[in-house]
């Protein structure tokens, strides 16, 4: 008998051999993972960027069919359904509380201008913030959330008239608050998209809206911190960019004195995504820092954010970037008196 070739004997791998090849993989999967999280994370940019640019459009296309004018970025309701509202009712609190809030978002959905979906992130907790007044659904709500009522749960009233779940916020110096009536010197009103298109900068310079800041836990980065359980959640609210030369936060309160009435602040002021984290990162539309800018969010590359302008097109910065450059406008459009920005304050 012919004894065969040892090369033709097919053998297994030795345990040593399987050891090797396993470690390979592993080093190539862990190579490879974090790219692969990366592009993950990019992809969901993409989505961020087409969601924020349809929102614009949608904004473009309101003015367009509403005599050039922004639509405020909320009012106290006429009644409990519908997007009736009356200037006598935009009070410094809700006359009627069970009519709930009308929302810029909802007369664009309302209109066909911009799907729901379209307001929503795929990188932050549930899609987006939940309505103020979330109404009878119970997945529209937050654990642990509270309405303008106080009720704990879903109910029938109130509900805002507002897309269930929001990612997006307004520059408030365009989207104005309901304060059309409150008998004092400043006040909110309307404004016209041919006040920013002649403005120095142009409506290719002024930020329209931008993403909100998801610290993680419930959405109460928007809540309110002065009621119970911490989490009336402000969805409804613009960010108000400028701080008054005197008052700060408080611009509603800022005298009127023939020079510059607002600035924007220091760069410093603005909160790091690391110290937001490390402070909680709760009450920012409210009195949980020096600014609102630090409820822009943070959520992509290099702690980044996507900002869309008046003129439509979107870009991805850091929310700081937009202070230094002063791409939130040179005018407290929005409200009453003198309205200029001191664009030179701060500058350093």
């Amino acid at each position: 008998m012919k004894h065969q070739d040892r090369s033709s004997i097919s053998r297994g791998f030795t345990l040593i051999e399987l050891l090797v090849v396993i470690a390979i993989i592993a080093v190539i999967i862990s190579i490879l993972l974090p790219s692969l999280a990366g592009a993950r994370k990019e992809a969901q940019a993409i989505k961020v960027a087409a969601a924020i640019r349809s929102v614009g459009q949608g904004v473009t296309q309101y003015t367009t069919g509403k005599q050039d004018m922004f639509p405020p970025s909320y009012v106290y309701g006429r009644r409990e359904d519908g997007l009736d509202w009356r200037k006598e009712d935009q009070r410094t609190t809700n006359p009627t509380p069970a009519n709930g809030y009308v929302h810029w978002s909802q007369a664009l959905f309302a209109g066909g201008l911009t799907p729901e979906d379209a307001f929503t992130s795929p990188v932050v907790t549930n899609g987006g913030a939940p309505r103020t007044n979330p109404g009878p659904d119970g997945p529209n709500w937050e654990d642990g959330q509270v309405n303008d009522m106080g009720q704990a749960s879903p109910a029938d009233r109130p509900r805002d008239r507002q897309v269930s779940r929001i990612a997006f916020t307004g520059n408030a110096a365009i989207f104005p608050r309901n304060k059309f009536n409150t008998g004092d010197f400043r006040q909110n009103r309307l404004v016209r998209g041919s006040a920013i298109d002649s403005s120095a900068m142009g409506s290719a310079g002024v930020i329209l809206a931008t993403e909100f800041y998801d610290n993680g836990d419930g959405w109460t980065s928007l809540a309110d911190t002065r009621v119970s359980q911490e989490r009336l959640i402000k969805s409804h609210r613009p960010i108000t960019p400028f701080l008054g030369r005197s008052t700060g936060l408080d611009v509603f309160n800022e005298p009127d004195r023939g020079i510059a009435s607002f600035q924007y602040p220091h760069v410093d002021q603005i909160r790091t995504k690391g110290e937001l984290e490390r402070d909680g990162g709760r009450d920012l539309l409210g009195n949980g820092g020096e600014t609102n800018l630090d409820a822009v969010g943070r959520h992509h590359k290099g702690d980044s954010a996507y900002f869309v302008f008046v003129d439509g097109h979107a870009a991805r910065m850091k929310v700081q970037e937009t202070v230094k450059e002063r791409l939130w406008g040179d005018r407290f459009w929005s409200i009453t008196g003198n309205t200029e920005v001191d664009l030179n304050l701060n500058r350093d």
